[in-house]
């Protein structure tokens, strides 16, 4: 091989290296944004929570992490913080407390949770402050759940909605964490 030939074939060698070094980055970052969108349509959701209605639980504004997996094989309980699909139709997600389970009676007096005709309210201590009005009864069909914001004063809840129940198939995640403005356990 002669020595014009030798410093062709190096210099092929050379450009071949730096396309199969290309092809590996793209390999990487088409891996990490496919692995990404995966987790996030599959396995949590990143949200923004723009309004007070779950302070100071949820701070206003603030972005939260959700868990999808939560419910594959448990159903949602009273107290988890959950994401779903408002009842009337807005085109945007809700996050509020559970309250009410499916079969239950809820009934709110002087802002005092009531379930199933018990003498002792619910214990809430997540509530940011003492709410008001009265509401109810309602009986929470199966399959379905009462959701209420812990800032009770101003939230737009079950209680005003014209359908007042979450089905549990419009439930997507259980809210885990916040990561903005701060970070935070949700519970």
């Amino acid at each position: 091989m002669t020595e014009q030939e030798e410093t062709k074939n190096a210099a092929k060698n050379k450009q071949n290296k730096w396309i199969a070094e290309i092809l590996d980055w793209i390999r990487i970052f088409a891996i990490a944004a496919i692995a990404a969108w995966l987790c996030n349509h599959l396995l949590i959701m990143n949200t923004q929570v723009p309004t007070g209605s779950m302070e100071d639980t949820i701070p206003k504004p603030s972005r939260i992490i959700s868990s999808r997996v939560h419910y594959w094989f448990a159903d949602p309980e009273r107290g988890d913080v959950i994401l779903f699909d408002p009842p009337d139709g807005d085109e945007f997600y809700y996050v509020k407390r559970v309250v009410g389970l499916p079969g239950e009676t809820i009934r709110i007096v002087d802002g005092k949770v009531y379930i199933n005709d018990s003498e002792e309210p619910l214990d809430e201590p997540y509530l940011k402050e003492a709410p008001y009005g009265s509401f109810g009864p309602y009986t929470v069909p199966e399959d379905c759940y009462f959701v209420m914001g812990d800032n009770r004063n101003h939230s737009n809840d079950s209680r005003y909605w014209q359908n007042p129940f979450v089905p549990r198939g419009s439930i997507y995640a259980k809210a885990v964490f916040g990561y903005w403005p701060s970070l935070f356990l949700i519970e």
